[in-house]
């Protein structure tokens, strides 16, 4: 699959302003602060449907704009498709593809992006939501029911968790409190058992790629972790559920006392190991990097094995970070498939891959 061509409307810097991308490889650069990222924030869209940087689609408007328009020509399963997402304050965000009313949710079984940026290095250093994030964002690609699931998950949270809260000043609250926890259980039992698979098709992919990308000397392992009670992530839902509904009786009390939700699919983790030491203290920077691209090179792989098709490879200004050897190493690996990388220089990457540069500069784009 591949983008052939984007128009950007008010988005972000971008007054009105189009791009034609190679089917390889795809170098825009550039000064700082120009708008490559935002260019790149603009074709994620068209598979999640949102931005990776912000949480409201509001903050995608650019200054003194009343909407921005993302208009897409790609080509996917075989066929030419159009992509639409219309932004404006106050409203549900609108998109249609091939002129038809799609959710957020359907775009990734039209689109499919992998997406690496310098904040994706926190995955190894940071919390575990973070991880979570990593995991939910490349299910959803693959399995819509996921994301439907989440979005329940996410809602049963908000309402479970504002009960422990206020329950003292409103015991009325507590009425329901069970009918939450209880829910919360089922919907936990299925995103555990969608994780903890998942999990395991990116530990037996990304562990060989990082043995490679690491000059043969270092071992990367991915471990899915779940609340005590569950023995078996890998289990029937059934079980899972049963499991978690025992973690919720053990801490029930305790839940009620700390005023916040101590069971469920929230507490889950993504365990990163290299050469057998947990990889969020003792990994160096180096490491770190090679670690989290290793992961995503993993999740392309996965996607490409679910759909038969290469996703689109988004390097938000990676590259700089990596020597010459794992430079040329990435390079190689991203072959077969459209790739759109940023950087302030082309630093030789369109002549070592034959790939079309881009410049961007204060929101306008020439080839």
């Amino acid at each position: 699959m591949r983008i052939d061509r984007i128009a950007l409307n008010g988005f972000r810097n971008y007054e009105w302003e189009t791009a034609d991308f190679g089917p390889g490889t795809n170098v825009i650069t550039g000064p700082n602060a120009q708008g490559k990222t935002n260019l790149l924030e603009a074709v994620y869209m068209l598979s999640a449907g949102r931005g990776f940087r912000t949480r409201f689609d509001r903050e995608l408007i650019g200054f003194g704009f009343s909407a921005a328009e993302i208009l897409a020509e790609c080509e996917s399963h075989g066929r030419q498709q159009s992509i639409r997402i219309l932004m404006q304050p106050g409203a549900p965000k609108k998109i249609q593809v091939n002129g038809v009313k799609k959710s957020a949710g359907e775009l990734s079984a039209v689109l499919n992006t992998v997406l690496f940026c310098p904040d994706d290095l926190n995955l190894i250093k940071e919390g575990a939501a973070v991880r979570r994030r990593l995991l939910d964002n490349a299910i959803s690609q693959i399995r819509p029911r996921y994301a439907e699931i989440l979005a329940e998950f996410n809602r049963l949270y908000e309402h479970k968790s504002r009960i422990l809260k206020d329950w003292r000043e409103k015991p009325s609250l507590l009425d329901t409190l069970d009918e939450f926890s209880d829910a919360m259980a089922r919907a936990s039992a299925h995103l555990i058992r969608y994780r903890a698979s998942y999990a395991e098709r990116l530990n037996a992919a990304a562990a060989p790629i990082h043995r490679e990308f690491s000059g043969e000397g270092e071992a990367l392992s991915l471990r899915y972790s779940t609340v005590s009670t569950v023995k078996d992530p890998g289990a029937s839902v059934r079980e899972i559920y049963y499991d978690v509904c025992e973690h919720q009786e053990k801490h029930r009390q305790a839940e009620l006392d700390a005023g916040q939700c101590l069971t469920g699919a929230h507490k889950d983790d993504l365990e990163i190991g290299v050469n057998g030491r947990p990889a969020r203290s003792f990994a160096s920077q180096g490491q770190t990097r090679t670690a989290a691209l290793s992961i995503k090179l993993a999740e392309r792989e996965i996607l490409m094995a679910e759909t038969g098709e290469a996703p689109i490879l988004l390097l938000d200004d990676v590259l700089s970070e990596l020597d010459t050897r794992r430079q040329e190493f990435v390079l190689n690996r991203i072959g077969g498939g459209q790739t759109l990388i940023t950087c302030c220089e082309d630093e030789g990457i369109s002549r070592r891959t034959g790939g079309k540069v881009l410049f961007v500069e204060k929101g306008k784009i020439k080839a």
